[in-house]
Protein backbone atom coordinates (compact mmCIF):
# COMPACT_ATOMS: atom_id res chain seq x y z
CA UNK A 1 0.00 0.00 0.00
CA UNK A 2 1.24 3.47 -0.72
CA UNK A 3 0.40 6.17 1.73
CA UNK A 4 0.09 9.80 0.92
CA UNK A 5 -0.83 13.13 2.30
CA UNK A 6 -4.33 13.96 3.52
CA UNK A 7 -5.30 15.04 0.03
CA UNK A 8 -4.15 12.07 -2.03
CA UNK A 9 -5.73 8.65 -2.24
CA UNK A 10 -4.08 5.50 -1.09
CA UNK A 11 -4.11 2.21 -2.92
CA UNK A 12 -4.22 -1.26 -1.42
CA UNK A 13 -4.93 -4.76 -2.65
CA UNK A 14 -8.64 -3.99 -2.17
CA UNK A 15 -8.41 -0.87 -4.36
CA UNK A 16 -8.42 2.82 -3.68
CA UNK A 17 -9.04 4.07 -0.16
CA UNK A 18 -9.70 7.49 1.31
CA UNK A 19 -9.36 9.16 4.70
CA UNK A 20 -12.24 10.78 6.55
CA UNK A 21 -10.87 14.20 5.57
CA UNK A 22 -10.86 13.27 1.89
CA UNK A 23 -14.38 11.84 1.99
CA UNK A 24 -15.75 14.80 3.94
CA UNK A 25 -14.11 17.30 1.58
CA UNK A 26 -15.29 15.46 -1.52
CA UNK A 27 -18.92 15.45 -0.39
CA UNK A 28 -18.88 18.86 1.28
CA UNK A 29 -19.79 17.59 4.74
CA UNK A 30 -18.09 17.75 8.11
CA UNK A 31 -16.08 14.95 9.69
CA UNK A 32 -18.77 14.88 12.36
CA UNK A 33 -21.44 14.17 9.72
CA UNK A 34 -19.43 11.28 8.29
CA UNK A 35 -18.88 9.87 11.80
CA UNK A 36 -22.62 10.26 12.54
CA UNK A 37 -23.52 8.13 9.51
CA UNK A 38 -20.93 5.62 10.68
CA UNK A 39 -22.43 5.59 14.20
CA UNK A 40 -25.83 4.85 12.64
CA UNK A 41 -24.30 1.96 10.69
CA UNK A 42 -25.05 3.55 7.32
CA UNK A 43 -21.39 3.39 6.35
CA UNK A 44 -18.77 1.02 7.74
CA UNK A 45 -15.22 2.13 7.05
CA UNK A 46 -12.35 -0.18 7.80
CA UNK A 47 -10.49 0.65 11.00
CA UNK A 48 -6.70 0.60 11.08
CA UNK A 49 -5.90 1.45 14.65
CA UNK A 50 -7.61 4.79 15.22
CA UNK A 51 -7.73 5.67 11.52
CA UNK A 52 -10.85 5.20 9.43
CA UNK A 53 -10.20 3.89 5.94
CA UNK A 54 -13.00 4.44 3.42
CA UNK A 55 -13.43 2.19 0.40
CA UNK A 56 -15.43 2.74 -2.79
CA UNK A 57 -18.48 1.08 -1.18
CA UNK A 58 -18.42 3.63 1.66
CA UNK A 59 -18.23 6.51 -0.81
CA UNK A 60 -21.11 5.08 -2.84
CA UNK A 61 -23.23 4.66 0.27
CA UNK A 62 -22.39 8.19 1.46
CA UNK A 63 -23.37 9.54 -1.95
CA UNK A 64 -26.72 7.72 -1.71
CA UNK A 65 -27.28 8.98 1.84
CA UNK A 66 -26.66 12.58 0.85
CA UNK A 67 -28.83 12.29 -2.27
CA UNK A 68 -31.64 10.86 -0.13
CA UNK A 69 -31.28 13.72 2.36
CA UNK A 70 -31.40 16.31 -0.47
CA UNK A 71 -34.63 14.70 -1.69
CA UNK A 72 -36.10 14.87 1.81
CA UNK A 73 -36.04 11.20 2.75
CA UNK A 74 -35.60 10.45 6.47
CA UNK A 75 -32.48 8.50 7.42
CA UNK A 76 -34.47 5.33 8.22
CA UNK A 77 -35.92 5.29 4.69
CA UNK A 78 -32.44 5.87 3.28
CA UNK A 79 -31.15 2.97 5.39
CA UNK A 80 -33.89 0.69 4.04
CA UNK A 81 -33.13 1.64 0.45
CA UNK A 82 -29.39 1.11 0.89
CA UNK A 83 -29.87 -2.16 2.78
CA UNK A 84 -32.14 -3.47 0.01
CA UNK A 85 -29.26 -3.05 -2.40
CA UNK A 86 -27.30 -5.65 -0.41
CA UNK A 87 -30.27 -8.04 -0.16
CA UNK A 88 -30.89 -10.94 -2.56
CA UNK A 89 -32.58 -9.68 -5.72
CA UNK A 90 -31.18 -6.38 -4.49
CA UNK A 91 -31.44 -4.23 -7.57
CA UNK A 92 -35.04 -5.14 -8.50
CA UNK A 93 -36.32 -5.02 -4.93
CA UNK A 94 -34.45 -1.79 -4.29
CA UNK A 95 -35.75 -0.12 -7.43
CA UNK A 96 -39.36 -1.17 -6.76
CA UNK A 97 -39.12 0.14 -3.21
CA UNK A 98 -37.42 3.37 -4.30
CA UNK A 99 -40.09 3.98 -6.95
CA UNK A 100 -42.77 3.66 -4.28
CA UNK A 101 -40.88 6.07 -2.04
CA UNK A 102 -40.41 8.51 -4.92
CA UNK A 103 -44.16 8.49 -5.58
CA UNK A 104 -44.86 9.21 -1.91
CA UNK A 105 -42.20 11.93 -1.70
CA UNK A 106 -43.41 13.57 -4.94
CA UNK A 107 -47.01 13.60 -3.70
CA UNK A 108 -45.87 15.16 -0.42
CA UNK A 109 -43.81 17.84 -2.18
CA UNK A 110 -46.62 18.59 -4.65
CA UNK A 111 -49.03 19.08 -1.73
CA UNK A 112 -46.51 21.33 0.02
CA UNK A 113 -46.12 23.33 -3.19
CA UNK A 114 -49.92 23.77 -3.43
CA UNK A 115 -49.97 24.82 0.24
CA UNK A 116 -47.23 27.40 -0.36
CA UNK A 117 -48.96 28.70 -3.48
CA UNK A 118 -52.24 29.02 -1.55
CA UNK A 119 -50.47 30.83 1.29
CA UNK A 120 -48.82 33.25 -1.17
CA UNK A 121 -52.20 33.95 -2.82
CA UNK A 122 -53.82 34.50 0.58
CA UNK A 123 -51.01 36.86 1.60
CA UNK A 124 -51.52 38.78 -1.63
CA UNK A 125 -55.25 39.18 -0.93
CA UNK A 126 -54.57 40.22 2.67
CA UNK A 127 -51.92 42.71 1.50
CA UNK A 128 -54.39 44.19 -1.03
CA UNK A 129 -57.07 44.63 1.68
CA UNK A 130 -54.52 46.25 4.04
CA UNK A 131 -53.36 48.67 1.35
CA UNK A 132 -56.98 49.55 0.54
CA UNK A 133 -57.70 50.16 4.25
CA UNK A 134 -54.53 52.24 4.57
CA UNK A 135 -55.49 54.27 1.51
CA UNK A 136 -58.93 55.00 2.99
CA UNK A 137 -57.30 56.18 6.24
CA UNK A 138 -55.16 58.63 4.29
CA UNK A 139 -58.20 60.14 2.50
CA UNK A 140 -59.37 63.52 3.83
Amino acid sequence: MTSGTATERTTSRAGETWTIAQVADEFGVTHRTVRHYEDLGLITPERRGTQRVYHRRDRTRLSLILRGKRLGFPLEEIRTIIDLFDAPRGRRTQLEYVLGQIDERRADLEQRLRDVQDAIAELGEFEHRCRDDLGRLDEP
